[in-house]
């Protein structure tokens, strides 16, 4: 009994070996190469398959979705013989499993060597400057390339991106002090045009400030002679209402006489002719002063055709 529980126990051990080998399971977005005595015999797709124990094998499992690969900075030359150190990053996608597996032995390993040589070939026909400033150029042929490359491959190349371009440490530091140059040169002519807006507006309130102060000194003019005018009108019309005498007014030419002779300098007096009859009527008044040219006492002397009249300060010894 005992061999034969031995052959039975032999023989369960093999079933479940047959079906652990029968059942396949994929999973999502994956792909498997299923090979019949080393033949390509189908791909098996995501889900449960059934696949023929010992006889049927799975050559590889792939996955279907979209990788990223960086790669190494790889040195390239640029035309103008200066060498750069660039870093890429390859996003692609297993289309075809079958092709995947059989037209290329590594395509990770193909698609590195593909950009190195893809990425020299461009970098050598541009300048170093144009190198640095045409990224996107760089990335649409390098993508071109590739994903005509590996399309047979059943790889398809959805983006290429530069992670860094490094020029040579001289370069770097010649860059950076052009760089620093220029921020120089533009924080002085942003300073500039500040100092320069600053003036203008300092020209522009000094102007606004004269004009408005010329303005108000005329104004203040205009009001003081229209004062003044009105001071004179009022005086005038005062004099009038009032009907004064020569009498009076002789008197009131008097009292200004001790102001007129203040000062040393004052050697002529000027005397308008109407005040002549102004001081007819105060002949005895004047009867201390002795007339000049052959006038009688109380009477002051009128030039013959009219104007002013001249008296000359008495000099006191």
């Amino acid at each position: 009994m005992e061999p034969v529980i031995i052959v039975l126990v032999i023989l369960v051990v093999l079933v479940f070996i047959a079906l652990i080998k029968t059942i396949q399971v994929i999973p999502q977005a994956s792909a498997a190469i299923v090979e019949r005595f080393g033949r390509y015999t189908r791909t098996l797709n995501a889900g449960l398959n059934i696949v023929v124990p010992f006889i049927d094998t799975i050559r590889n499992r792939i996955d279907l979705r979209e990788q990223v690969v960086p790669f190494p900075p790889q040195p390239v030359i640029t035309q103008d013989n200066l060498v750069v150190n660039i870093d890429t990053v390859i996003y692609y996608q297993v289309t075809d499993a079958r092709a995947a597996t059989y037209e290329v032995a590594s395509y990770i390993q193909a698609i590195e060597q593909l950009t190195v040589t893809t990425l020299r070939n461009i970098i050598g026909g541009m300048d170093l400057e144009r190198t640095l400033t045409s990224r996107e150029e760089i990335n649409a042929a390098l993508r071109g390339v590739l994903d005509e490359a590996t399309g047979k491959w059943g790889i398809r190349v959805n983006r290429v991106e530069l992670k860094a371009i490094e020029p040579p440490t001289s370069i770097q530091d010649s860059m950076e002090k052009q760089m620093r140059a220029d921020r120089d040169k533009r924080a002085a002519i942003l300073q500039a045009e500040g100092v320069r807006q600053s003036e203008i507006l300092r020209a522009e309130g000094e102007k606004q400030s004269q004009i408005l102060r010329a303005e108000g000194e005329a104004k203040a003019a205009a009001l003081r002679a229209e004062g003044e005018a009105q001071a004179i009108r009022t005086v005038f019309e005062s004099i009038h209402a009032g009907d004064p005498d020569q009498k009076l007014l002789a008197y009131q030419y008097l009292k200004m006489l001790p102001e007129i002779a203040q000062g040393d300098a004052n050697k002529l007096w000027i005397v308008p002719s109407e005040i002549g009859d102004a001081l007819k009527g105060l002949g005895g008044a004047l009867g201390n002063f002795t007339p000049q040219n052959g006038g009688s006492p109380g009477s002051v002397p009128r030039p013959a055709s009219g104007g002013a009249d001249r008296l000359e300060k008495p000099t006191i010894d």
